[in-house]
């Protein structure tokens, strides 16, 4: 029979209790009941799902449910229904009742049975939610983006603390179609990269409406949890809104550009990944609950010369060399090049400047928890490919070219664009203080 927990805390109480530390709380661990056989939880890595709306179920959790050495045994969701439906969908797949079903997270992470957690969570809550997690001893599996630069950083360090197995939730680097565009490309197929073109959607354009009363079996205090505070109107806690209103979103240059723009810095190869200089422009709504650039042009400089242009209109990439270009013009679609020839182009196993293309991030995630080895998307990885993103956005709101010092770690010569490290805006957080 399925175990539901509902909280009863204020969010006053809630960032008064909670910290880094704050999941020695007094909840009962949980022994998550005995499957038979050669699938005894004891022989399987257990997992706790926290976040379950469109993507954090029908790829994560849905992904963790096909490996035969996973068990997932507690779900987590602010909004109940969607837990109970993941629960109801996990109880399924493996022909029992046990599945436990909570509202608060930290349940899940004071739960000493399990090994780690799948963060599937607005914005927001990824790094601080991670870093509770890794002090509760867990690894994780968290999705992107981080909310702003410093919070990379911050990330790495809890990591390499604690000596834990991160993996960040993309897949690029596992699709053939990214794979060997990179591939191509560090092997001169191209000739010199020069430049790469990529185009994201266009964001959502979300009015501002009425407050509402929170619907029945709905956890906001939890949904806002360090963010600031807003009123809660129909429809926020779901992605289609949330990501477009920066107290918990990022918008599209920092969400999908996530996948983008790691194929474009892959391609790039520069040593310090990031790019040296950052100048954008872009439409910001100013009377709507969308606060994040809906339209934006953004050029990203780097120290090999190369250029990575970014614009709102379409899902495509495209990478120009002194030799010739190969992309594709929407997400996942077909090879296309200057010369046919480029896309017959194959690599004898230890010849190619490349790595060999991974397993998805979920197999590869178990297999680092097994192996205790780094991911594909490292939380080094994380950090730099945020913060190459969150430069977009910083020079879009300054309205002005920003450049960055890649071994300090900041902005050159401008306190403002500096401030902006530390929150995805300065200006967005003076209303709470």
């Amino acid at each position: 029979m399925n175990k539901s927990l509902k909280t009863g805390f204020t969010r006053r109480q809630f960032l008064k209790n909670t910290s880094a530390a704050g999941v020695a709380i007094g909840f009962p661990t949980i022994i998550p009941s005995t499957v038979l056989g050669q699938n005894a939880p004891s022989k399987r890595i257990t997992l706790g799902c926290i976040g379950l709306g469109q993507h954090g179920t029908a790829v994560n959790l849905s992904n963790f449910l096909r490996q035969a050495d996973a068990q997932i045994v507690a779900v987590c969701d602010v909004v109940s229904q969607k837990a109970q439906a993941a629960a109801e969908k996990i109880n399924g797949q493996y022909g029992n009742q046990d599945c436990r079903v909570y509202s608060d997270f930290r349940h899940i992470l004071a739960d000493k049975s399990i090994d780690a957690v799948v963060i599937s969570t607005p914005d927001h809550w990824h790094v601080p939610m991670t870093i509770m997690a890794l002090e509760a001893g867990k690894d994780v599996f968290s999705e992107k983006p981080t909310k702003a630069i410093a919070e990379g950083r911050t990330l790495i360090e809890a990591v390499e603390k604690h000596q834990a197995v991160f993996q960040m939730g993309l897949e690029d680097r596992s699709y053939s179609y990214y794979h060997k565009m990179v591939e191509w490309v560090r092997n001169g197929a191209i000739g010199d990269l020069e430049r790469v073109e990529v185009t994201l959607p266009n964001g959502l354009l979300w009015p501002k409406g009425k407050p509402a009363p929170v619907p029945e079996g709905t956890d906001y205090n939890l949904f806002v949890g360090p963010a600031p505070f807003m009123p809660y109107e129909p429809g926020l806690t779901t992605s289609d809104h949330w990501r477009f209103v920066r107290n918990f979103g990022s918008g599209t240059l920092l969400d999908w550009g996530s996948h983008q723009m790691d194929t474009a810095q892959l391609a790039v190869n520069a040593p310090e990944v990031c790019p040296i200089e950052v100048e954008g422009t872009g439409t910001i709504p100013t009377d709507a609950m969308s606060n994040v650039p809906l339209h934006f042009d953004v050029d990203f400089r780097y120290s090999t010369g190369a250029v990575v242009n970014i614009k709102s209109g379409g899902t495509g990439i495209k990478l120009f060399g002194t030799k010739g270009w190969v992309g594709n013009e929407r997400w996942c679609g077909g090879f296309k090049a200057s010369d046919p020839k480029i896309l017959r182009t194959k690599y004898a196993a230890g010849t190619s400047k490349h790595w060999p293309m991974p397993p998805g991030e979920h197999r590869n995630f178990l297999d680092c928890v097994k192996s205790r080895k780094k991911t594909t998307y490292t939380e080094q990885t994380m950090h730099l490919l945020h913060t190459s993103l969150h430069m977009g956005d910083i020079s879009i709101r300054l309205g002005r070219k920003v450049s960055w010092d890649a071994k300090k770690e900041e902005f050159v010569g401008d306190a403002e664009a500096n401030a902006m490290r530390f929150t995805s805006s300065p200006r967005d957080w003076q209303a709470e203080g």
